[in-house]
């Protein structure tokens, strides 16, 4: 459905032009749009133009004109006027605005068709048939981006986006719920996904400073056929739980990025549980205090360099051994052999995935 507003910034486009007032009623007599100041009562004339079979007709100084959306009247158009090059303006105005209903409903229904289609709504042979009738390639490289806004419907932040790609025709954005942007994007041969990091992070930028739009961006993987699509957008909204769980001072957060997040990530959580009731015998790696914590992470970052460690501390050799043999004696696991130190980094993973879950359930 095309708005008022696309319909009133027409007609005033045309009118700057041609200067001959329009105005646009649908089939009722009701004024959707005018460039008219005083418009008098003409619902009665609408009613009886759209009864009459004439696609054009003068009525008490003004040129009526119908305009059709694949054969049903949906707008009635007048122009101010009687003489010939009134007749002319009205003529293009209502062929303007058909081909604007068109636009507009093709847009409508490429929007449904990509929602559905990344929702896996389509059979096999719909997806490729009704994709032939959109004229949308089915054989091109494509991969999803998923935009997520702090606030929900967040219409500057998705108008920002739309600017950003609307030369793009090739480019759908979307949204089937209401806080992500959903961005279904055409890739080149010669593209790869450091170029999709870089489009992630002018996405970011670009919301951050003109949409005052705090965002986390991820992505799934470039898919080849337009029937995988839905499967960039599955791995796309993976990446963004992993993320949030895993690294969340993270802005953009790739699908290929996921590392062992994306395997803990999936599994059960009675399974989680096991895990770390025999590994730390019911205790829990996060319950340590901050000294200890900030240790292991530190120790984790520096990949188990013992000296390096200390020094980023600001703490001696012999204090960051004690810490460590400490540690060893209260869960079994010596953070300086490299199986253990899996062990107690996958334990915390663990850990942060199963309070986050558990925070869905609240």
């Amino acid at each position: 459905m095309i708005s008022n507003q696309i319909l009133q910034d027409t007609i005033d486009g045309l009118k700057g032009i041609t200067r001959t007032d329009l105005c646009v009623l649908d089939t009722e007599g009701k004024v959707l749009a005018s460039t008219l100041k005083d418009i008098d009562d003409c619902e009665d004339s609408v009613r009886a133009f759209v009864d009459s079979p004439a696609e054009s007709q003068v009525v008490r100084g003004y040129q009526f004109f119908k305009v059709f959306d694949d054969n049903q009247l949906e707008h009635i158009l007048m122009a101010k006027g009687e003489t010939d090059d009134t007749y002319m303006v009205g003529k293009i105005a209502a062929f303007q605005i058909q081909n604007l209903l068109v636009a507009y409903k093709e847009r409508f229904d490429k929007d449904n068709f990509i929602k559905n289609l990344l929702l896996d709504n389509l059979l096999l042979v719909d997806i490729y048939n009704r994709a032939k009738k959109l004229h949308i390639d089915t054989d091109v490289r494509r991969i999803v981006f998923i935009i997520e806004t702090k606030n929900e419907k967040d219409t500057n932040a998705l108008e920002t986006v739309r600017n950003i790609f609307s030369a793009k025709t090739k480019d759908f954005i979307t949204a089937v719920d209401e806080k992500n942007i959903i961005l279904v994007k055409e890739v080149k041969s010669n593209e790869t996904y450091d170029d999709m990091n870089k489009i992630a992070k002018v996405i970011v930028d670009m919301l951050n400073t003109e949409a005052m739009s705090s965002v986390h961006v991820s992505f799934g993987t470039i898919v080849n056929e337009i029937k995988e699509v839905s499967r960039s957008y599955k791995e796309a909204k993976m990446a963004l739980d992993v993320g949030k769980i895993f690294y969340e001072n993270t802005d953009i957060i790739a699908y290929s990025n996921l590392g062992i997040g994306r395997l803990i990530y999936q599994l059960p959580l009675p399974l989680c549980k096991m895990f770390i009731r025999e590994i730390f015998d019911g205790k829990s790696p996060d319950e340590f205090d901050e000294e200890t914590l900030s240790t292991i992470n530190k120790f984790f970052e520096n990949s188990l360099n013992v000296s390096e460690t200390s020094r980023q501390l600001y703490i001696h050799r012999n204090t960051l051994v004690y810490r460590l043999d400490k540690l060893q004696k209260s869960t079994g696991l010596d953070l300086r052999v490299f199986e253990d130190a899996i062990t107690f980094k996958i334990a915390l993973m663990v850990v942060k995935y199963m309070k986050y879950m558990e925070s869905l359930d609240y």
